[in-house]
């Protein structure tokens, strides 16, 4: 029944070191003035790390400066950066090999491709990357936080509960390590392992909301709803007229059956101001999980919500699922692939991207693509059942 829940990564990382300026002279320059000499008076050295003179021959043969590889090194790192960035992990990762390979900063580089790798969904690999940061002593709380994710994600719980509490003992007061792993943890079906991350987080945080409010959804999907409500007002309490505050007591009120009262506090919070592109969003699902249908007053204003939102924030995968759906219940197919295919590549994970996918794909005449679809939705539904069965079992 949760209504929001997305995957928070740690932003891309680059080198804050300005690269430094080459002060010699132009390769130009020194080449013509060599080129001039006899061959008996060119000695096998280096030019300024530039040329050098073979022995033999007496040709000049052109080299990388040290400030020449480093300008590539950092030209590729930026282009891998800013890749990762737009979500376009597939395309950094070659710049970010490159970089890593002409010497940029292993760290920057190391995590992109383990942010890179883990995005694509190769999460042996993005944990690999990040042991090897991690054994030459660059184990940050990032490097530990994302090491935790894909460790879920592999299906190992105790190594990713390792990590967490490495992340955790690095940066104890740090809120967005817990809510790294909750997503983690929903991700991987694993709620017994969030539900106890959230409680050893509020002995660290006793007052995040943000961690109250998690701990309540945990709470509900162990149909412990009596323990969740107390979670989710307290929430409120302590972050009254805040999306967060919001967000809590409509999820209180959506487990609850109370649609229409879900539906008038966030149309409260918007007349107050908090017209921003979350809590538009917010309205969309909600009047979407209320029944809404294509014909019905509530179906147009959460197309229009969620179109605004999309339009204020194309980057807030809620929105770009939610509103994908609604134009696949228009037949608008062409539409809901646009936004739909943006939902995948910020949620590769999500079921819901996936069947939707296949149906806009098959009514678009790809059967191709729709095929490919339904084959990654049926995986994702029996990774995600497997899950479920283990996550018993296997929670520290």
């Amino acid at each position: 029944m949760s209504i929001l829940r997305k995957q928070r990564m740690p932003s891309p990382t680059t080198h804050t070191e300005p690269p430094r300026r080459n002060m010699r002279p132009s390769i130009v320059a020194i080449s013509l003035f060599f080129a001039s000499l006899p061959a008996s008076l060119c000695l096998p050295e280096k030019i300024c790390g530039q040329t050098h003179v073979d022995p033999r021959s007496g040709a000049l043969v052109q080299q990388n400066s040290p400030a020449e590889t480093e300008m590539r090194s950092t030209k590729e790192l930026q282009a891998g950066t800013s890749l990762t960035r737009n979500g376009e992990l597939q395309e950094a990762i070659p710049h970010l090999l490159s970089a890593r390979a002409a010497g940029a900063d292993s760290y920057a580089a190391g995590v992109n491709l383990a942010i890179c790798y883990f995005g694509t969904g190769d999460y042996k690999q993005a944990i690999s990357e990040l042991e090897s940061l991690r054994s030459i002593g660059k184990g940050t709380t990032v490097v530990f936080n994302l090491l935790a994710q894909a460790s879920l994600a592999d299906g190992q719980p105790q190594a990713a509960w390792n990590s967490f509490l490495a992340a955790v003992a690095l940066a104890p007061d740090d809120e967005k390590v817990y809510a790294y792993f909750a997503d983690a943890c929903t991700d991987a079906h694993n709620i017994e392992m969030g539900l106890r991350a959230m409680s050893f987080g509020l002995s660290h945080l006793p007052d995040s909301a943000r961690l109250h409010y998690e701990r309540g959804l945990f709470l509900a999907q162990l149909d412990r709803l009596d323990e969740a409500r107390p979670e989710w007002d307290r929430a409120a309490q302590l972050a009254p007229d805040t999306y967060i505050g919001t967000q809590a007591l409509v999820q209180r009120d959506l487990y609850d059956g109370k649609f229409k009262q879900a539906i008038e506090r966030v149309l409260a919070a918007i007349s107050a101001g908090n017209r921003d592109y979350q809590t538009l969003s917010l309205l969309g699902l909600v009047l979407l999980r209320s029944g809404a249908l294509p014909g019905d007053p509530g179906f147009a204003q959460a197309q229009a919500v969620l179109e605004e939102s999309a339009h204020t924030n194309p980057e807030y995968s809620p929105t770009q699922i939610a509103l994908g759906r609604i134009y696949v219940l228009e037949e608008r197919y062409r539409e809901a692939v646009e936004h739909l295919e943006i939902g995948r590549r910020l949620e590769p994970r999500n079921p819901t991207v996936y069947s939707n996918l296949a149906r806009a794909y098959q009514s678009l005449g790809d059967l191709a693509k729709a095929h490919e679809m339904r084959e990654q939705f049926a995986r994702l539904l029996a990774h995600n059942g497997a899950s479920r069965e283990s996550s018993g079992s296997t929670s520290p």
